[in-house]
């Protein structure tokens, strides 16, 4: 069923030379042949280029083009049931034999089979008018697509004719059925060239199984990609792209961030996001890693220089890492950037010997930022529930990235950042709340400066304080799931 024209037979194609079965012809129950004694004119031999497409006066074809009702199995037609449209076309043999459905009908072999002559017919052949019956689909514009493509074998004027890509998927499935070289390429040809809607795109996918393999290797080609992970190499170029190849990445990154919404499979969008953290994070490290231990040369300008380098990839490479962790935490594939980030032992601290240095905050003062950002992004999914992590990946991501904040509040203009500093401060004690007591009571230690001079200015700290006092003031035992006195 094709919905662009409805129901039409295939017939045989091969791809060098499209004859068709004159054995499939006489079973085909849409066409018959019937010969009588009406005289068209006497006019016996004309120039086919003065023959006119439904010229009754030199006819020596009558096609009767009828709808053809499609009953299923188990239902009859009814004896009363009439075609929805019926109507009679005069053509001319020597024209509609360019169709090969036609010239093979029109054969000897086929003729003299059904209706052998006798001597004396043959003299008068040239004088008879054939009659053929064709039945077409039951679609709407089926008749009126029927007549354009017979009409096409008289005018070859296919540029009119086929002017929209919604009649190229009309008049494709009567040329093909008809066996209509030329038309057949002709649509075929207008559909590569131009654009398609989502509907049309679903007619040309349906029509494809009907074209040989080298007229359909151009619409193949349009709608099928080239591997199995299409799909991820593009989302992977469309992420480089992004980082690295826009001035003003903002818009860009917006758009991209819209893709990655709205593609369809979670796990390539998982797949690819991490692949871009990993790279990004390990040019961050590595760029923090070149600062803090720099090779020393000669020329003490040069080695400025490249530290300088090493600090403007760090800060560059560290924003396009906060989009990828707000990408990959708003599309809850965010697992794995948690556990790398709870590892990085040795990153942490380059991180905190650069941040005391005065000349990192002079070259990039934005650094510290981003990279708390990252982690507080981070923390705050797994402290939300929408990153389920493990007390081992929780007991690490606050251990290693604790101090960084520390160094931060200490060194790091502390009024700007402020609210940065207070967010990660209260995330980072809730998530010590889920751990064990032992690793809670370690922790908590270390976050004393988070305190300042008025207690009522750090409220999260005093909780987090109470919280582990309470708990280890009523502990939980097993033969004592409560305490009666308390009731």
């Amino acid at each position: 069923m094709i919905p662009a024209a409805g129901v039409f037979r295939k017939r045989q194609r091969t791809t060098t030379t499209r004859h068709s079965s004159t054995a499939g012809i006489a079973n085909s129950s849409f066409f018959d042949i019937t010969q009588n004694h009406h005289r068209c004119s006497p006019t016996t031999t004309c120039d086919t280029a003065s023959l006119l497409f439904n010229d009754a006066s030199t006819a020596d074809v009558v096609l009767r083009l009828f709808t053809d009702t499609i009953s299923s199995p188990e239902s009859s037609p009814s004896v009363d049931s009439k075609p929805i449209s019926d109507l009679h076309v005069y053509l001319h043999s020597d024209i509609i034999r360019r169709s090969k459905y036609f010239s093979a009908l029109l054969s000897d072999r086929w003729i003299g089979n059904v209706h052998p002559q006798s001597p004396s017919q043959e003299q008068t052949t040239n004088h008879e008018l054939l009659r053929l019956n064709l039945g077409v689909p039951p679609s709407p514009g089926s008749i009126q697509n029927h007549l354009t493509v017979l009409e096409l074998l008289y005018t070859n004027d296919f540029s009119n004719a086929v002017e929209s890509v919604s009649t190229a998927l009309d008049l494709l499935p009567v040329a093909l059925e008809l066996l209509f070289e030329d038309c057949v390429r002709w649509c075929v040809s207008y559909l590569e060239a131009v654009p398609w809607t989502e509907e049309e795109e679903n007619g040309v996918v349906n029509l494809i199984p009907f074209l040989s393999e080298e007229e359909s290797k151009e619409l193949v080609a349009r709608v099928s990609p080239v591997g199995e992970n299409a799909c991820e190499e593009m989302l992977q170029g469309l992420i480089s792209s992004a980082m690295n190849n826009y001035g003003n990445t903002a818009f860009v990154k917006a758009f991209v961030g819209k893709i990655l919404r709205d593609v369809s499979s979670r796990v390539t969008a998982k797949r690819v996001l991490e692949e871009a953290f990993r790279k990004s994070l390990k040019t961050v490290k590595q760029s923090l890693e070149d600062y803090s231990s720099p090779v020393f040369r000669g020329d003490h300008n040069e080695t400025e220089a490249i530290q300088r380098l090493n600090l403007h990839k760090a800060s560059t490479i560290g924003k396009h890492l906060l989009w990828l962790v707000e990408r990959m935490i708003e599309l809850r594939v965010a697992d794995a950037a948690v556990r790398e980030w709870s590892e990085q032992e040795a990153f942490t601290a380059d991180l905190k010997r650069a941040f005391r240095d005065d000349a990192l905050r002079n070259i990039v003062p934005g650094l510290p930022a981003v990279i708390l950002r990252c982690t507080s992004k981070l923390a705050h999914a797994v402290c939300a529930g929408t990153i389920l992590a493990s007390t081992q990946v929780r007991r690490k991501l606050v251990e290693d990235w604790l101090p960084v904040l520390i160094i931060c509040k200490d060194n790091v203009s502390p009024a700007s950042n402020k609210s940065l500093y207070l967010e990660l401060e209260e995330t980072f004690l809730q998530i010590i709340s889920t751990l064990p007591m032992s690793d809670a009571q370690e922790l908590l230690q270390q976050c004393l400066s988070f305190s300042t001079r008025n207690v009522e200015d750090c409220p999260h700290l005093v909780t987090a304080f109470n919280t582990w006092f309470r708990r280890a003031a009523h502990p939980f035992k097993l033969d004592c799931p409560y305490d009666s006195s308390d009731t």
